[in-house]
């Protein structure tokens, strides 16, 4: 038997090629629309991809600019970069420094091929710092760099830019209670408390035979060791150490800008004379005490001299009957480490503030300010057994301004110093003090009991009497070598008398080791018949924070800070 099935009607066939058809429109649709996509991500990711080596490309121009920014900066202080700017602006990579730059071109944001935007963002202000240095005041530029990139040939124009800050930073050394330029070392046999910060630029051997207590945050270059220094073969330390503050380790050096090597050797001539021909425009000249003091003093075998400094270019010369009131050679005492008779140069201060107020050579010379600087040049030809110097004397009162006093050699302080309020002896009130500092090859502490004549005696016969010093220090020292301690922070004002706790050193200033003595180099021996060490009241002043009332001719510290970082839409393609 046949079964025949009934045939669809044409219409019900028709319907079917449509919904086939489509379908397969649907999926061409759906294939087309997936091949796009696949397209535009493909080409998405190629310009995101470009876009990034573009990126990186613009960074790497304005890390070249900033790079010669710092270097110059570090050597030669802000007039250096100041006077590089134009250098700058022409500074792009390079196909001579590698051959992947021989596809990109740089431009400043305006188009101009060949070139980096550069521009002072912020005049100098003096302002609390941030990063690592938090606290810590300075005066600080801001620079704007900016850098564009194009990848050549390049068929969709990727154009990028980038943006970078860099802050300059010019700290005032006399910011730190403690700062060295190399090594730093505080072995204290008594109770110690150091009110403000410490700074090494390289190890800090931290090795108390007490309680050792850092009131404010410690930092160095290198590592911060509890122990002794490796050429110090004295017993382990067995005391103990607070940090109060922060303690960072491995933190960015900060230097003087002399255009060397900046090493703390190099360091020493900024308080060397100025050589006949340097440039006193150079990172080297700006920086030396005796190309910026207000009066140059010069004793030499024939006598006394003396000149106005570089602000009116040395040209006023001093009547030797006018020095002599404040002046004096006569005096000779012995200094038991040093093993030498001193033949100090006598700066009366008391009478170099009556001099300076009333005399009419240098006085219209300065104008409506008062003296606040001298310089003093030894010249004289002594034998080997005697030790030229300066020594400040009868100091409680110095000149309305305060007062700087330089030397290349050694500096010995007799008696108080700068503390006209009597009532403030012996406390760590500064209110009453004028801003001042005192720089030498080393400096001495001789007290109110110190007597020349006696000099010579047994350090039981050389008793001192409580003494208060209020001055930044920035000075030399003998640093360790092997089996010789160098005397550490705690030892870096010296000492020539037996003081004992009943007669306290107090001291309210800044210390800073910058660089090795020169002509003061006998080491550190407590332990031979030169002195007992003083109750230490020591403290950080704290009107160093207040730029009106640094010392003159205060030294600033270098240091690079980055600030910001961003891309930026370019302004020409």
């Amino acid at each position: 038997m046949k079964i025949h099935s009934p045939p669809f009607p044409s219409s019900q066939a028709g319907s079917a090629l449509m919904l086939t058809m489509i379908l397969t429109g649907i999926a061409l649709a759906i294939l087309a629309s997936a091949m796009t996509w696949s397209a535009n991500t493909t080409r998405l990711t190629h310009r995101s991809v470009q876009y990034t080596r573009t990126v990186a490309a613009a960074e790497a121009a304005t890390e070249k600019v900033v790079s010669h920014i710092a270097r110059d900066f570090l050597s030669g202080g802000e007039k250096r970069v100041a006077d590089n700017l134009a250098t700058y602006r022409q500074a792009v990579p390079t196909s001579s420094e590698s051959p992947l730059w021989s596809g990109w071109e740089f431009m400043d944001p305006k188009g101009n091929a060949g070139q980096t935007y550069v521009e002072r963002a912020a005049a100098s202000n003096y302002v609390v710092l941030n990063s690592t240095y938090a606290g810590l005041r300075g005066y600080v530029s801001t620079y704007t760099v900016i850098s564009q990139a194009r990848e050549t040939p390049s068929l969709q124009n990727v154009v990028a830019g980038v943006l970078q800050e860099v802050q300059l930073a010019r700290i005032p050394v006399f910011q730190f209670a403690m700062y060295s330029s190399g090594d730093m070392e505080i072995s204290c046999g008594q109770p110690f408390n150091i009110t403000g910060r410490v700074h090494s630029n390289r190890e800090l051997y931290v090795e108390p035979d007490s309680v050792l207590t850092f009131q404010s945050d410690v930092t160095a270059v290198n590592r911060i060791l509890f122990q002794r220094h490796p050429l110090d073969t004295r017993t382990r330390p067995s005391g103990s150490v607070v940090y109060e503050g922060r303690k960072d380790a491995r933190v960015g050096a900060m230097t003087l800008p002399i255009g060397t090597t900046n090493s703390p050797e190099a360091i020493r001539d900024i308080i060397q004379p100025s050589p006949t021909g340097e440039d006193l425009n150079s990172p080297l000249g700006r920086l030396r005490y005796h190309n910026q003091a207000d009066l140059i003093l010069v004793v030499s075998n024939s006598g006394l001299s003396a000149t106005s400094g570089r602000f009116d270019s040395f040209g006023t010369a001093i009547p030797a009957a006018e020095l002599e009131s404040f002046v004096s050679t006569s005096a000779s005492f012995r200094d038991a480490r040093e093993l030498k008779t001193v033949r100090p140069i006598d700066l009366n201060i008391g009478a170099l503030k009556a001099w300076s107020e009333t005399n009419s050579s240098l006085r219209p010379r300065l104008g409506s300010r008062p003296l606040s600087s001298v310089y003093v040049v030894d010249r004289r030809t002594l034998s080997g057994t005697n030790l030229g110097a300066v020594r400040v004397l009868n100091g409680m009162d110095l000149p309305a301004g305060g007062l700087t006093v330089a030397t290349a050699r050694p500096l010995y302080v007799w008696g108080h110093y700068n503390q006209y309020s009597t009532a403030n002896l012996g406390t760590t009130n500064t209110m009453t003090t004028r801003p001042a500092s005192l720089v030498a090859d080393a400096i001495t502490i001789l007290s109110t009991a110190w007597q020349d004549s006696r000099s010579t005696l047994a350090k039981s016969s050389r008793g001192a009497a409580p003494t208060t010093v209020n001055a930044a220090i920035l000075t030399g020292a003998v640093e360790t070598t092997a089996g010789r301690y160098s005397g550490g922070m705690e030892n870096f004002p010296r000492f020539l008398e037996s003081w004992g706790a009943s007669n306290p050193f107090t001291y309210n200033g800044s210390m800073v080791k910058m660089f090795p003595s020169l002509y003061a180099t006998n080491y550190w021996n407590n332990n031979t018949d030169i002195y007992d060490p003083p109750k230490r009241n020591w403290a950080f002043d704290l009107n160093f924070n207040d730029p009106a009332k640094l010392p003159p001719l205060t030294p600033s510290l270098q240091k690079i800070i980055r600030g910001q970082w961003a891309t930026v839409a370019p302004l020409a393609a």
